[in-house]
This record gives C-alpha cells, structure tokens and sequence, in this order.
C-alpha cells in the first residue's frame, strides 16, 4: 500500500479508524495536472460535480485545488506561476510542496484527456472514505448513544442518505436552466391548456384551482370527525393510481400511512368506493352475487398497482420519514398520504403539545421537499366553528396555528351553511341512492392560486365524494 501522506495540518480529519482509507493519489496528480494544464475546463468539470478539497486525500493536493478555486473566483488564469505565487500569498506553499512540486506534476501529464476518468476516480475514493467515517463514528455513537433509538436511527439514516445525495446530485440549478424548466411548461400549458401539470386530484374544479397537486407541497385536508377526511384521501389516491386513459401518465407510487384505521379496513373502503358496493349492504352479512363480482373486478384492478400500506400507530414523524426514504430509495414515490398529523407522536413529551405539532408539521413540509411529491396530511379541526355555527376557518386547526403557516394548500370540509330543509332537498335532488350527504371543500389556502368553495355530495355508503353536476349547481 503507498505511504500515507502527512495530514497533520488538517484540524478535524475524519475518523477512519486503524487503517489507512482509500485513495489514489496518481488520479489526484493527474486530475490536479490538468486543472492547471487546461485553462478552466477540467476546474469547471469539477465544479459541477461539487468537487470541495476535502475530495482529494493528500494535503498538498487540498491546498493546490482551493488556490485554484481562489484564482477562478477571481477570474485569473491558472497556471504553475499563479498557483505557485497565490499558495505563497497564502503561507502554504512548502506545505503544498513548493514551487518544485508544481511544475512536477504538469510535467507528469502530457495530456488531460483522461481528467474525466481521474475525477470519477477521485470522488469514488472521496465517497468510499465518507462511508468508512461515517461507519466508525455511527459504531462509536451506538456504544455511547444516551437519547432515544429512534433519533439515533434518525441521525444514522441521514448521514447515509446524505452522503448518496452528494453522489448523485448535480450542482445547483443555474437560473438559466430554471427558466429554459419554466418555459418548457409554459408551452406545455400552451398546448393543451386543460391538461394538469400536477397529480390529478379526481375532481375537475379542484385540479382548476390547483393545477393538480404538485411535487413538494404540503397539502392538509381538515375537518371535524364523520366528515370524511379519510374518504376524500382515498378518493385521491384512487386518482392517482387509476390516471385518466390518455392522460399520459401512469399509477403513481403512493405511500399511506393509517396511524387510525387498520389497512384491511382501508383496502376494504378502496375496493367497495372502487366497484361502488354499499359497506353497510356488505356488512350486514346478505351481499348479493352482483356486489360479489364488482369486488373482485375491483380486487384485480388494485392488485399490481403502486399503494404501501402502514397502519402502525402511534408512530413519530422520523419513523415516518425514515420509511419513506427505505420505499423511495427502492422506487421513486410520487404521492404521500398521512392520515392523520395529531395522531403523530411528537419526539420530546417535555415540549407541549402545539409544539410537537409544529414540529411534526415542518417536517412534513421539509418532507415533501426532500423527496419533491405532493404529501397530503389530514388534520382535525377543533369544535369552535360548530359551537359558534359557522364555516370552519384554518384558525380552527387543532393544536397548532403553524400547520397553516406550512402548508401550501389548506382544504376544510364543512356541511354546506344552508337551512335544513334546503341540505334535505339538496340531497333528496342529487343523491343517486340514500346515504348521500352535501359537502363544501372549503380551499382556504392555495399559495400557487386561488382559493374557492367546491361543492360536493359525501355518499358515506360507498365513503367516496361526487362532483355535483354543474346543471345542479346552477340552477
């Protein structure tokens, strides 16, 4: 194994325990050669692949690369003679070698074709000794931890995940790049302007004031108990796994997470909504032959289609999230269900309860940007808008003003604020089959457009929401 060079001058090297970690200082010489050679292009290659100093293992080569990165930054030309003087303006020429070692290396290099090859070869090796450091120091927390597990899984699983994200990712986005993105949906729009940039919702007014739900937003569905929070989260995922033919678009990976309700209930509300079977008619222990067929017709369309069930309770939002990254690290997610955000269990019991769910609530919303889909979290709504008759408001969001502060989208389902007599005529004139019950979506917050009231009809015995007709509507 090649002698490991002195690494005295750096203050915190990183723990690689007893031996000595990967390198390559050959592909460092000559990835740091061209940089010199070339005038720009390999240093430029290397910025785009967020190469830092600390990707080279020989501290002479971390010191020559930052006085290079100092000259561009600067807009001077690199060569041996402005390395040499800024490494000497900087007190680390000897350190780096001297002047000597400088024009050693360009004279070890006759050509830069291969810098492509030796940067990939130099960030492996980079990434390879972040994996051992972070290996050895997460052995040395485990031995010491004091705090709870799961925050210690927590730390291990974002250290790991943290260090595949480095790997992986591009340099931040250029304002040109986000403005060629921006155009391309423009014309998109432009092109077919009915058409849903988001994840369609299922219902057409919604999806017009939202343009579908979009990658990394916090999306909150509230409202009092029996309103049918539940049904109308079902409703979307429904949407989402079955998209319109000619859509364009295929099911999309959905991950529900039930701290409530047991999956089998679940999967029984998505089958019977599906092939439109009256619960109560199946419950009570006489289903016909009819509902029977439309079951299992519905049973075949959901098997094969991208829906993870979990129904633990009780658990908190790093558990949440840490499964999140297991299931989208194996394939992509593209929508996130929590049903429901006060059942989260907060990290700290010392901390009040409004605090715990503003915590549980930021890391929603931290959630959907991290993995860019839409998450929608139900919510409960406290009883102030029914004691006082009215229409709830987002004050009304139990335990916490900050859920409203974080969500992009806030969605209240109320019973329409009519007379009696006028919801019973509503219903007697629009419900299909009995059990059905009129509904406002109340949109109190869009931040990417307008906000409105949606009228809808609950049929509470298939637990799914209808669009009223717009003859109905109107009239």
């Amino acid at each position: 194994m090649a002698e490991r060079p002195q690494r005295s001058r750096r203050a915190a090297e990183p723990n690689y325990g007893d031996r000595v970690p990967p390198h390559n200082l050959d592909a460092e010489r000559g990835l740091i050669a061209s940089i010199i050679i070339d005038g720009g292009d390999t240093l430029q290659r290397c910025l785009e692949q967020k190469v830092t100093p600390d990707y080279f293992f020989d501290p002479k080569h971390q010191d020559i690369y930052a006085a290079a990165l100092q000259l561009s930054q600067e807009s001077v030309g690199i060569d041996e003679i402005t390395l040499t003087e800024r490494l000497r303006r900087e007190g680390s020429l000897d350190a780096a070698g001297g002047a000597a070692y400088v024009n050693e290396l360009t004279g070890q290099v006759a050509s830069t074709a291969h810098a492509p090859h030796w940067l990939s070869i130099v960030r492996e090796k980079h990434f390879i000794r972040k994996l051992i450091s972070t290996a050895v120091t997460t052995v040395e927390k485990a031995h010491a931890h004091t705090e709870g597990i799961a925050r210690l899984m927590e730390e291990v699983e974002r250290a790991f995940f943290s260090i595949s994200e480095d790997r992986i990712s591009e340099s931040a986005m250029p304002v040109d790049k986000s403005i060629e993105e921006a155009m391309e949906l423009v014309e998109k729009i432009m092109r077919d302007r009915n058409s849903v940039q988001g994840l369609p919702t299922g219902f057409t007014d919604l999806d017009a004031l939202t343009f579908g739900f979009q990658g990394g937003q916090m999306i909150v569905v509230a409202a009092r108990p029996g309103m049918g929070k539940t049904s109308i989260a079902l409703n979307f995922i429904e949407a989402a796994l079955f998209p319109k033919p000619n859509s364009g678009r295929g099911p999309a990976h959905v991950m529900l997470f039930s701290l409530e309700m047991p999956a089998r209930e679940l999967a029984l509300r998505l089958l019977c909504s599906r092939a439109r079977v009256n619960q109560q008619k199946l419950r009570s222990g006489h289903p016909d032959e009819r509902m029977q067929l439309d079951l299992v017709a519905a049973a075949n369309e959901y098997r094969g289609r991208p829906l993870v069930i979990d129904d633990n309770g009780g658990q908190t939002i790093l558990e949440i999230r840490a499964k999140c990254r297991r299931v989208h690290a194996r394939k992509p997610l593209d929508l996130i269900v929590i049903d429901y955000i006060q059942l989260i269990n907060g990290m700290d019991s010392s901390v009040s309860r409004e605090q715990q769910i503003a915590e549980v609530s930021r890391s929603i919303k931290a959630m959907a940007k991290e993995f860019r889909v839409p998450i929608i979290a139900l919510a409960q709504l406290n009883r102030k808008s029914e004691d006082e008759a009215r229409q709830p408001k987002m004050s009304d969001l139990r335990e916490s003003g900050s859920i409203e502060q974080d969500a992009d989208i806030v969605m209240l389902i109320s019973k329409p604020q009519v007379s009696a007599k006028q919801a019973q005529e509503q219903e007697q004139e629009h419900a299909s089959q009995p059990g059905c019950f009129a509904r406002e979506l109340i949109v109190a917050k869009n931040r990417n457009g307008p906000t409105s009231d949606i009228p809808l009809l609950f049929n509470a015995s298939l637990t799914r929401f209808e669009a009223l007709a717009r003859e109905s509507r109107n009239a």
